[in-house]
This record gives C-alpha cells, sequence and structure tokens, in this order.
C-alpha cells in the first residue's frame, strides 16, 4: 500500500509597512516554523533573521520598475513547493491583500487543493501616514479614507478609479505605488474638481529610518516632488488631514534620522545600542569587529573558587566579566550570591552593577568615570594593606588596576573569565559601504574593535578607508588607541558607557556637525 503524499501549507505574511517591528506576532512564529520564504523588495530583509538558518530564502522582487519574478512564476513556485511538503512563507509588503495580488495567489493555491492561511499585515496607507504625524482620519477634517492604487493594471484600456467621488471634500485619500504616475493621477483629480490649494504629502521610505515627507498643495505637488527627486517607495496623502503634519509627532523629528551607523560592538552586546540609535531615528549597520570566548582555560578560575572565597573586594571591570563569572559557576554547581556574600563589590559602571545586582549581590563601590584609573580613586584613602582582592577580567585588560593595587599593599587574584577576539568579518562589504559612502558614523566602543578592524585593514589602511565617515569612541582609552591609528575622533562619550556614547553622537550633530 503507498503512503499518502504529504502537502505543504502556505502562509500569506504581512510584514507591515518596513520597520521590522510593525510585524505581527503571528507573522514571526509562522517565519519561525517556515522550510522557505519567497520575500517582496518592499518586506523588511532584517525579517529573514527570523526564519531558521535552514530555511531556504528567495526574493521574487516586485519592485516597481525593478527586476521581479513573474507573478505566474511565483504561484507555480508556491505550488511546486507546498506539493513537495514544504511550509512555504509567501511574505508580503503591508498586507497580502491590499494591492498585494494576495488575493490571485490564495485564489490559485486553492484551486489545486492546497491551504493557505492569510495573515494580515499593518497597511503602509495607514501606518506611514502616522509615522509622518498625519492620521488619515480626524473628527474635524475627514470621517472618511478611501485607499486607492496610484498604479493600474497596465493592461487596462482606462482607469477605473472613481476619481470624482474621490476627488471630494471632506475626506483623505491614500495613493499606493504612484510615484511614477504622480503626474497623470494629479491632472486627474484635479479635472475631476479637487481644490488646487488641497494639501498633499508625499513620504517616501515610510516608517524605515530613511523616511522623509514633502508637502505642497495638490497644483504643486508634482513640481516640488521633482526638485525633492522623490522616487518609490513613497505614498501619497491628499486632504486636510495633511494640516496637521507639524502639531502632531512625527518620526522625522528624531535626531539622528537617516544616519548610518556602523556597529563594530560584539553581537552579544550590540543589541542595546542598536536598540538605542534606532529609536533615535538611525539605521544600524551590525559588522561585529569583536567576538566574546571563553578562557583558553578555566583552570586557575575553578581553583580559586573552590579554595578561596574569602575576598575582602572583587572587582567587575565589565558586564562580560559578570556574566562569564555567572555562567561558569552554573557549570560548577555554585552560585554568584553565596559564594560572594562575604565581600564587597565594587563595578565599573552601571550597567556592570546592574548585571551584578541581577546575581543577588548589591555592590559597594561605582566610580564616577568608568574606567581602572577611577577605580584606584574611589578607594581614595582606605587603607588596602592586607586586603584580598579578586578581578575577574578579560584576557587583554590593561594591568594598571592590579599593580597599583599591589603597590598600596593589597593581595590581588587576576583571573582571566573571557577572551575579546577579532571576529571575521566581509571586509570587501565593509569597504564597499566605506567608498560608496554608505556609513556615516563609525563607533567603536572599546580599544579592542580598533585593533580587530584595524586587523582586517591594515594600520594605514583603517584611516584611508574610514575617511569618510566620522569616528565615535566611548571614551579616552579607546579613543588613544584610534589614534595610533591614524584616525581623528570627532566624537568622544564623557559618560563612558552605550547611553553615553549615543548622547554624544546626538550632541554631536545637534551642534551641526558634518559627515
Amino acid at each position: 500500500m503507498s503512503k499518502a503524499k504529504i502537502i505543504g501549507k502556505v502562509y500569506l505574511v504581512g510584514a507591515g509597512p518596513g520597520d521590522p517591528e510593525l510585524i505581527t506576532l503571528k507573522g514571526i512564529r509562522t517565519l519561525r516554523r517556515s522550510d522557505v520564504v519567497l520575500y517582496d523588495h518592499l518586506a523588511n530583509p532584517e525579517l529573514l533573521a527570523y526564519a531558521p538558518s535552514t530555511a531556504r530564502k528567495i526574493d521574487v522582487g516586485k519592485e516597481g520598475g525593478g527586476r521581479s519574478m513573474r507573478q505566474d512564476r511565483i504561484i507555480q513556485k508556491m505550488i511546486q513547493l507546498a506539493q513537495s511538503g514544504k511550509i512555504v512563507v509567501r511574505l508580503k509588503g503591508g498586507d497580502p491583500f491590499l494591492f498585494g495580488r494576495g488575493g490571485e495567489e490564495a485564489e490559485a493555491l486553492a484551486e489545486v487543493g492546497i491551504f493557505c492561511e492569510v495573515i494580515p499585515g499593518v497597511t503602509s496607507a495607514i501606518a506611514v501616514p502616522a509615522y509622518a504625524g498625519i492620521p488619515v482620519t480626524h473628527r474635524r477634517f475627514a470621517s472618511a479614507v478611501t485607499i486607492a492604487t496610484g498604479h493600474e493594471d497596465p493592461e487596462k484600456s482606462e482607469s477605473i478609479l472613481p476619481w470624482i467621488e474621490m476627488a471630494r471634500a471632506g475626506q483623505t485619500l491614500v495613493l499606493l505605488m504612484g510615484v511614477k504616475t504622480l503626474k497623470r493621477n494629479v491632472g486627474c483629480l484635479l479635472s475631476s474638481g479637487c481644490d488646487p490649494k488641497t494639501p498633499v504629502a508625499l513620504i517616501q521610505w515610510g516608517t524605515y529610518p530613511q523616511q522623509r515627507t514633502v508637502i505642497a498643495p495638490l497644483n504643486q505637488i508634482v513640481a516640488e516632488a521633482k526638485k525633492a527627486r522623490v522616487g518609490p517607495p513613497s505614498v501619497m496623502v491628499v486632504g486636510e488631514v495633511v494640516s496637521l503634519r507639524g502639531k502632531i509627532g512625527s518620526r522625522e523629528e528624531r535626531p539622528l534620522l537617516g544616519k548610518r551607523i556602523l556597529v563594530t560592538r560584539a553581537r552579544e552586546q550590540a543589541s542595546e545600542f542598536v536598540d538605542r540609535l534606532k529609536n533615535l531615528g538611525a539605521e544600524s549597520i551590525e559588522i561585529p569587529a569583536v567576538d566574546i570566548q571563553p578562557p583558553k582555560s578555566w583552570k586557575k578560575f575553578d581553583s580559586i573558587v573552590k579554595e578561596t572565597t574569602n575576598y575582602d573586594w572583587v572587582i567587575f571591570t565589565s558586564v562580560n566579566g559578570v556574566r562569564a563569572v555567572a555562567d561558569r559557576l552554573r557549570k560548577l554547581g555554585l552560585e554568584f550570591s553565596k559564594l560572594f556574600r562575604s565581600a564587597s563589590i565594587c563595578a565599573i559602571g552601571p550597567r556592570t552593577a546592574e548585571e551584578i545586582e541581577l546575581q543577588g549581590l548589591k555592590v559597594k563601590k561605582i566610580p564616577s568615570e568608568y574606567r581602572a584609573e577611577s577605580i584606584l580613586e574611589a578607594f581614595g584613602s582606605l587603607d588596602l594593606k592586607g586586603k584580598s582582592f579578586l578581578i575577574p577580567r578579560s584576557e587583554i585588560a590593561r594591568d594598571l588596576l592590579p599593580r597599583e593595587l599591589q603597590k598600596r599593599g593589597a593581595k590581588v587574584d587576576v583571573v582571566d573569565v573571557y577572551r575579546t577576539v577579532p571576529s571575521r568579518i566581509d571586509s570587501r562589504d565593509l569597504q564597499g559601504r566605506l567608498k560608496n559612502g554608505e556609513i556615516d558614523v563609525l563607533t567603536f566602543t572599546s580599544s579592542s574593535t580598533v585593533h580587530s578592524l584595524a586587523r582586517h585593514f591594515g594600520r594605514k589602511g583603517l584611516k584611508n578607508w574610514t575617511d569618510g565617515a566620522v569616528v565615535a569612541c566611548i571614551g579616552p582609552i579607546t579613543e588613544k588607541t584610534a589614534r595610533s591609528y591614524g584616525l581623528r575622533s570627532e566624537i568622544v562619550a564623557k559618560k563612558y558607557t552605550i547611553g553615553g556614547l549615543t548622547q554624544a553622537i546626538v550632541d554631536y550633530f545637534k551642534r551641526g556637525g558634518e559627515i
């Protein structure tokens, strides 16, 4: 008896308007269990990271006027994949059923007996104006909204859009995919009786970091769009609600809007920095220059914690050190909070202190500045003679702190609990981005990130390739390292934290700093 053929399933998933955080939770869950993802040009490629590493990703284009897979080929591909038992995600910009041809795809799948589930998405028709500070309805200005395509099927002999109805006052008109036909569409609205003074907004790359908006009266918008070189993808909003822009907060008011910032921090640590930059409007380009790895041997650490736990002080000089110690102690069957409860704890900064407190211990000292010199100052005139210190740290940390403590009579155990090693990066890709002016700010969050990048470019090459970008360093030690490679740091954080570095970048551009 032959086995029944296993038929897969197809999901039509709305990717939302562009901001990767606007996809639905169900959409993410579906991506996580996919075998194959067929994605459109307007679906943010960052969303592909939710799919398993084993999943096949197929770019089908669907960019207006650009390279695309034909619609019949897309449908044929989905059918073939589903019939071979695959879980297929068709990832579509915005919502699948709003000018996304999702209806055609679902219909074709149903005809051959393939189950298709639609997962709606946030439509750009509403989200993009909202990000620009424009509500599509408002009690005083518009009680109705019409959403129409600005790019009808080219095989139609004439437009079937109800231009006269759409031109009526008292409602909002949102046109999608209409930049290339802007002149014709504006002409249709004017000839249908729309007031030439009606405010119009053209919003390009809505919800993305590079979002920008052009506003003009209807009879001037074509000229203004041409002057501003507005291209696709853009959303056109026509109506009195456009006048509310400026009164309502817009995402375009963020201080780092459109700035492209290279984050070289280790991937394990980068998320906080990336989130901060993104919330301020920047586009983060993550190319980790270093990786955090365990020490070559845990022998010294293991013997210390098993035999000698009565330290007077334990000094943590990084979040990585706290996490590395906590992880190792768990593997040894020991508890962080119990092991060090008799010791006083010093943390180099608030983030390190926060990580320590998550492990159940209170921090006694945090220096005013977050570097080794300030830790020494924090102990002031305290008599350290005979006091015992444990310093779990990076393999390549400076020796200043233990050396100075020993000079003051302290007994110091220094133990490596992690290594910062150069990561593998595609230096050609990075060189190409730098050469094409695609990076505005180059950030360094430690000396090791500078050394690692220099390893890929060479001592002199690093300066040559990065001359077109602003260099930002987390503090004077990192800035000194950058200077040793010939780099001039226009931005140096006064507070040596990720928050401090972020604020320093914002302050630089507020002062009118230039790329």
